[in-house]
């Protein structure tokens, strides 16, 4: 957590769509009303592999309260069978793709590469990003989700 930067004012949302565990497009927006901690990830990233169990579990930790984890897959369509198996085999989280990798690409300031993790609002405010691998199971990890949770307006 210690390469979590805050920004100085809350910055929005990209407005790039990907696709839902549905199948169907979707926006970050569409998620509007409850904390969403985005994760950027691929299959053949080393550090994004790692770290997925950790989201699962701040997934579970925080289930029934207003959080969100979407880990979007950045794989390519045809990747997208072993990254949703990925997902089920490490924790059970949703599959959400990516697969034009536009996402990233669209964030201001854009990601620095993946894994990166974006921490937004209800209000879909982007409150926190980390750009790299890191451990979302801690207690320093859920002090952050907390405060975010916390806050209402």
């Amino acid at each position: 957590m210690a390469k979590l930067a805050v920004p100085a004012a809350p910055g929005g949302q990209p407005t790039s769509e990907f696709i839902g565990p549905d199948g169907k497009a979707m926006h970050l927006g569409d998620l509007k009303g409850q904390v969403v901690v985005v994760n950027f990830w691929a299959t053949w990233c080393g550090p994004c592999k790692e770290e997925m169990p950790s989201l699962a579990k701040l997934a579970k930790d925080y289930a029934g309260k207003d959080l969100k984890v979407v880990a979007i897959s950045v794989d390519r369509p045809e990747e997208g069978p072993a990254a949703k198996e990925f997902l089920k085999s490490h924790g059970g989280l949703d599959f959400y793709n990516d697969p034009k990798f536009a996402l990233p690409f669209a964030l201001n300031p854009r990601a620095d590469g993946i894994p990166t993790t974006l921490i937004y609002d209800r209000q879909g405010r982007e409150r926190a990003r980390l750009s790299g691998g890191a451990d979302w199971s801690t207690e320093q990890a859920k002090k952050v989700m907390d405060t975010v949770l916390a806050e209402k307006g």
